[in-house]
């Protein structure tokens, strides 16, 4: 998850007063995504494997659980 600006190859949601921005491609493989703010960073799920699980950040220097 990162700051970013739409491109051509994007899909943009806004969602309550919040703007997303998702690549056409990612968003046709994980089918959903689901975003929360835990009041210690952002948590994703989705149908797809996304990575390591417990990971926190914006991409500010967040750390990810073992």
């Amino acid at each position: 998850m990162a700051l970013d600006e739409p491109k051509d190859s994007d899909n943009t949601y806004d969602v309550n007063g919040h703007r997303f921005v998702v690549d056409k491609d990612f968003m046709q493989q994980a089918e959903r995504i689901k975003v929360d703010f835990t009041g210690m960073g952002f948590h994703l799920d989705s149908n797809m494997d996304l990575g390591a699980s417990g990971c926190g950040s914006c991409g500010s220097g967040g750390s990810c659980e073992d």
